[in-house]
């Protein structure tokens, strides 16, 4: 997209085009891996699920959960991606629906919300790897330790997107293999009597849900980087697909070898334990494997959420909702500023606990969510002819009712939340609110430079796919191609 200040002056970026290397486009493999890794990355982290609901609890919410929340989320994912396959994803999906403030809105919740998830990793990093190098559990070797990863990380994502991609395929492989070795091992060790102890009264639903709704979460992620995927029509729903089976199979397997074969310790399940399984399992080296594959499992969930919230930023930059300067990228096409903002905001949250974290990311998640269904039934309604390359194979009603077990689940898991959480999450939205008037202020007066998009050349103000299609195209025939069967799809509807 060219860049143009409001005056209509061209401006030129940073680094001019030609010397921005070349970049070859994700491919559905890399992306899939990516997805899994903005959802899950492995079974590290659902220990606490054990620990707060008992084995069988465990075992059926990974095994139940994501047919509730999961899948639905997947499959609105795939058929707004599809439908608009440009960065930014959801801020996209919302705008297109209601507008660009509650879509600026969309993104700081968002944006805030995957910020606060990175900080997770290189906090678990460290819990994980000083199961082989003790000396970094505490004190000032391990704050400089999270410093040096964190920017160690963040600069690997600022290489390229491509090379994020494969290196997510690589550690995805190297993480799940030592856990097939243990499951194999345990076999003959496995007590299924185990699976089913359950204490309903001792359960804390609190942790156990926000655990469950943590990992199985942010399917919605990879649609911010739509714009770099090759084919992303094609690509998306089959990339979406293999992974929710293989986010499923990565905590179920595990739980059923950990909870199975050995005897319950509900106290010692918690975040690093599954490194005490693999010895218990498998002796010191399958030890080793695990506390090294979920140290490195956590690096390629930092770097797939860098790459999904700087792309959004950069993404609300193109579109003309953040300032220009988001918009302008380095020599290896990744976002400058968006990766320089989600990688501070890493460094300043990493202070806060796990169990926290996890509860205030979830409710920004949750505010985000409500938005994101109600944009899928309302595109539905009010853009029947939207041109969707997936659509979910339902009717409206039929989008209604799948979404409406997903909603409550938002709402419950927002009703766990600590008086804490809420308030925190309720100053972060009238940070949003006053913000987005701030900007349109000073958009106004000329006082900050933004991307000007192009209209839509006199199509239907609600027909967006086509707008974007304009924008998107280069090649002025492909563009007209794209209307062309975008109206032959309106008439075959109206007929």
């Amino acid at each position: 997209m060219t860049n143009v200040s409001d005056n209509g002056k061209s401006l030129e970026p940073p680094i001019s085009p030609d010397k921005i290397l070349p970049q070859r486009k994700l491919s559905t493999i890399p992306l899939m891996f990516l997805i899994f890794y903005e959802v899950s990355g492995g079974p590290f982290g659902v220990e606490d699920s054990v620990q707060s609901g008992g084995p069988l609890l465990a075992l059926l919410g990974f095994l139940i959960f994501p047919f509730i929340w999961s899948i639905p989320e997947a499959l609105i994912t795939a058929e707004l991606a599809t439908a608009f396959p440009e960065n930014g994803g959801y801020v996209v999906w919302i705008s297109a629906a209601f507008g660009p403030f509650w879509g600026f809105q969309e993104g700081w919740w968002k944006w805030l919300s995957g910020v606060i998830d990175n900080a997770l990793y290189p906090v678990l990093f460290l819990d994980y790897l000083k199961w082989v190098f003790p000396s970094v559990s505490g004190g000032p070797t391990r704050l400089a330790c999270l410093l040096i990863i964190t920017v160690a990380l963040t600069y690997f994502n600022y290489r390229g997107l491509t090379i994020v991609g494969y290196a997510a395929v690589a550690l995805g492989i190297f993480s799940l293999l030592p856990f097939c070795v243990m499951a194999f091992l345990a076999i003959p060790r496995l007590k299924p009597e185990r699976w089913l102890v359950i204490n309903l009264e001792n359960v804390d639903w609190r942790v156990f849900m926000n655990t469950l709704f943590w990992n199985l979460n942010y399917w919605d992620s990879a649609s911010t980087l739509a714009g770099e995927v090759e084919n992303p029509q094609k690509s998306f729903p089959k990339a979406l697909g293999f992974a929710v089976l293989l986010v499923m199979f990565s905590y179920l397997i595990p739980l059923l070898a950990g909870t199975g074969a050995l005897k319950l310790d509900l106290a010692a399940w918690n975040d690093g334990y599954f490194a005490d399984v693999a010895m218990a399992i498998g002796g010191p080296l399958l030890k080793w494997w695990v506390a090294v594959a979920a140290a490195l499992s956590n690096a390629g969930l930092f770097e797939a959420e860098m790459s999904s919230d700087s792309f959004q930023l950069l993404g609300m930059g193109e579109s003309g909702m953040l300032p220009q300067i988001f918009a302008r990228r380095s020599k290896f096409g990744t976002p400058i500023l968006g990766i320089i903002f989600s990688g501070t905001g890493v460094v300043l949250l990493s202070w806060l606990r796990f169990q926290e974290i996890i509860e205030i990311l979830n409710f920004l998640y949750c505010l985000g969510m409500l938005l994101e269904f109600a944009a899928f039934i309302w595109l539905r309604i009010k853009q029947p002819t939207l041109l969707r390359p997936y659509r979910v194979p339902l009717n409206t009603l039929g989008v209604v009712l799948i979404s409406i077990p997903p909603l409550i689940l938002i709402v419950f898991v927002m009703t766990l939340a600590s008086w804490k959480t809420v308030i925190f999450s309720l100053l972060c939205s009238v940070v949003g609110f006053l913000v987005y008037p701030c900007m349109i202020y000073a958009k106004e007066r000329k006082w900050i430079m933004f991307a000007k998009v192009p209209d839509s050349q006199g199509l239907p103000v609600m027909d967006v796919s086509a707008s974007i299609a304009i924008r998107n195209e280069d090649d002025s025939d492909a563009a007209d191609s794209l209307l062309l069967e975008r109206t032959l799809v309106n008439e075959e509807e109206i007929d």
